[in-house]
This record gives C-alpha cells, sequence and structure tokens, in this order.
C-alpha cells in the first residue's frame, strides 16, 4: 500500500513538472537556470546552441537597484561618482545608494553555472540533445538585426600605465571630447585604480568603422587626457548591441534575454534588465493563481512608456547626430546621481520621466516626434527603424 502511495506520488509530481529548455547558455539562461530552485515544477536544461560562438570575457556594467544584491557583491569594482564630458562642459554625478558597478562575465556566469548545477539544472549541447516534445523552449540566441538598425559599436582595451594615471574615484561613462568627424563617438573609461583602467572607443551607427580607428581613438584619447603615451594591454574586448526594439529571432519560441526585448533601446544596458526579466518571471511562475507547471511566462522588462520614449531618443540620434553630446550633459546636469541611476535602470516614475523631458532641447524632440509619427503611419519610407517585437 505504501509502495502504491510513494508511486502515485511520483506520477503526480512528473506530471506537474513542466521541462524547460534553454537555448544559450549566456547571460539570461544562466541567470534563470541560477534560480532553478524558485522553479518546483519546471525542470530546467541549458542547452549550448549548435555552432556558438567561443566565450569572451567582458565587463557588464550597472546601477545597484533593488534586486541586483548578489550581482553586485561579485563585482569586480564600485563608484560612487561618475561623469560626462563634452567640449563644451561635464558633470559629475554621485551617490551612494545606487552605485555604478563593473562585473566580469566569467564571475557571474561561473556562478550562475555553479548555482545551477547545485539545483538540478542540466547542462547539454543542442547537437547531441534529443528534442522533448513536451518542453518549453526559451530561446535566449540573439536576434538577427534589421537592414538600417541602429548600434553601439565599440571596441575596448584593458590597460596597465604608470600610477597616478588615472582617478579610480570616478568611472567616465562618456567623453565626447575625442574625434567626431564620422558619427556619435565617445569613450567609456571604468578605472580600477590609478594604473589600470578599462578604456572603450564606442560609436553609435549602423556601420561599423575599421578596427584601427577605435584602437587609434583609445591611444589618442589616453595620451591627449590622461598624460599616458606608455601602456601595456592587458586584455580585450569588443562588441554590437542594437539600439531600439528588436522581434524575437524565432517567433515559435517564447525569446528571453536579448531575444526577449531585455536590452535597453536606447543605451545598450542588458543586465539589470535580464535580471528584472527573470525576476518577474519567477513572480508569475508562483503566483497564487498559476497552476503548477505552467510554461514560464517571460515579458519585455521595459513599461511601454519607456519604449516609446527611448526609441524617441534613437530617432533623435540617428537623425541629428550632432546634438548628442548635448543631449547627455544636459541630462547629467539636470537629473542628481540617484535619479539619473533610477533613470538609466528603468526605475523612473513619471516625476523623473516629465523631469528628463523638460531637460531635452524641445525642437529637435518636436521634430522627431513629427518623424516617428509618420514612419509608424508609413509616410516616411526612407526611414529605417525596426519593427516593434510582438510579445
Amino acid at each position: 500500500m505504501l509502495a502504491r502511495l510513494v508511486e502515485s506520488a511520483r506520477r503526480d509530481t512528473l506530471h506537474l513538472t513542466q521541462p524547460v529548455h534553454v537555448l544559450g547558455d549566456g547571460c539570461a539562461g544562466l541567470s534563470l537556470a541560477a534560480q532553478a530552485n524558485a522553479l518546483p515544477h519546471h525542470r530546467i536544461t541549458v542547452i549550448t546552441p549548435k555552432n556558438a560562438p567561443r566565450v569572451e570575457d567582458h565587463v557588464w556594467g550597472f546601477w545597484r537597484v533593488k534586486g541586483l544584491e548578489v550581482a553586485a557583491g561579485l563585482a569586480r569594482h564600485k563608484w560612487s561618482k561618475w561623469s560626462i564630458k563634452t567640449s563644451a562642459g561635464s558633470v559629475v554625478m554621485t551617490s551612494v545608494v545606487h552605485s555604478y558597478h563593473a562585473l566580469q562575465r566569467r564571475i557571474w556566469e561561473t556562478h550562475c553555472r555553479q548555482q545551477a548545477a547545485k539545483h538540478g539544472v542540466e547542462f547539454a549541447s543542442q547537437n547531441v540533445v534529443k528534442p522533448d516534445p513536451a518542453a518549453q523552449i526559451l530561446d535566449s540566441r540573439p536576434p538577427q538585426l534589421p537592414n538600417g538598425q541602429m548600434i553601439q559599436h565599440f571596441i575596448g582595451w584593458e590597460v596597465k600605465a604608470a600610477s597616478g594615471s588615472f582617478d579610480p574615484t570616478t568611472a567616465i561613462l562618456m567623453d565626447f571630447r575625442c574625434d567626431q568627424s564620422r558619427g556619435i563617438h565617445f569613450i567609456y573609461l571604468l578605472p580600477f585604480s590609478t594604473s589600470s583602467a578599462l578604456v572603450e572607443s564606442t560609436m553609435f551607427a549602423e556601420h561599423r568603422e575599421p578596427d584601427i580607428f577605435f584602437e587609434s581613438a583609445i591611444r589618442d584619447y589616453l595620451f591627449a587626457k590622461h598624460g599616458v603615451e606608455k601602456f601595456q594591454i592587458t586584455s580585450t574586448e569588443a562588441g554590437a548591441i542594437p539600439l531600439g526594439r528588436l522581434p524575437n529571432k524565432v517567433s515559435a519560441y517564447t525569446g528571453i534575454g536579448a531575444n526577449g526585448g531585455a536590452v535597453r533601446p536606447s543605451s545598450g544596458y542588458a543586465f539589470s534588465f535580464i535580471q528584472k526579466q527573470i525576476a518577474a518571471t519567477l513572480a508569475a511562475a508562483n503566483a497564487e493563481d498559476t497552476p503548477h507547471g505552467s510554461p514560464l511566462l517571460v515579458r519585455c522588462p521595459h513599461k511601454p512608456v519607456d519604449l516609446w520614449m527611448d526609441e524617441l531618443f534613437v530617432t533623435v540620434l540617428r537623425n541629428w547626430p550632432s546634438v548628442a553630446a548635448e543631449l547627455f550633459l544636459r541630462m547629467g546636469r539636470e537629473l542628481s546621481g540617484d535619479e539619473f541611476a533610477l533613470f538609466l535602470s528603468g526605475e523612473a516614475n513619471w516625476k523623473l520621466r516629465v523631469k528628463v523631458v523638460l531637460s531635452m532641447p524641445k525642437w529637435v524632440f518636436f521634430k522627431a516626434t513629427a518623424l516617428y509619427l509618420l514612419d509608424w503611419s508609413g509616410l516616411a519610407p526612407n526611414y529605417p527603424r525596426s519593427k516593434a517585437p510582438t510579445r
């Protein structure tokens, strides 16, 4: 009798367990797998896709907000001050509560793999795994970029120079005092000490410039702004982050991470929004009115009003790139450090959104709004943009 009861309970448990296959073992897939213990009625398998590119280590930046406590604890460095610099002036913002953090990818993914293994998550390769027709498929593979997509291109060097070369108390989020002849271009510098820093040359553009452009910009900047002529390159990184909303890679699957709309359209920030997306997915799965073993509900982590504001902002950057430096400088001057961090992290309230709008030059946004509306109506065929995803 007892044996039959045990077997019955086992069958019931299996019946209520929803298999979930996560395509992609990057930030989104591993971040979800690390919290598998919060999904007792789902059996997670993380699958490395066919022809997956080689994993390259790099730095993810984020402001500390609710839900990022673990990531903040694993971060390599943090700054309570950050700056924006242009040829017309500069601003330094401060926040102790919402400090800016730099997290190494390999540190986060190692932590997530360890937690996932602890919670019984399985790992497999798409080349050998047997398809489970009952499994929900979460696709975290990057979506294809449409023609004309605005992209954030960058090359970064971590450098070692003489002591005193850098100010480790202040991160430089954007320094526009560099070559602007080919479009929106700025330097991003994270000083880890007085002698070491990550220096990135970044461009907002549809087409990528040759490597030599970015590399020369880094060398010129280090010499012109920090007096650094001799240095050692200890590591490198490069990437391309879409600016704008993208369609899912495969509409039949459930997108997650970048493929689920997690990248912030106006800035390219993704790490904090991936964590927000996963937290919302876990909350929905554990809601009282959600049947055990239901398919996971993954939603875009951005509020509709923020997406609209971001798309309008990207419209300005695309059509009036010469005002980019002024826009970011104005925002930095009008907002406190806490407000800036909350806005960029998707935690703005209506009062803060209005404050951001009022800080912007009105003429260019009136023009951008008109162009944006014409585009949605189909009356501006020469203006390329990616259509919003449906999810």
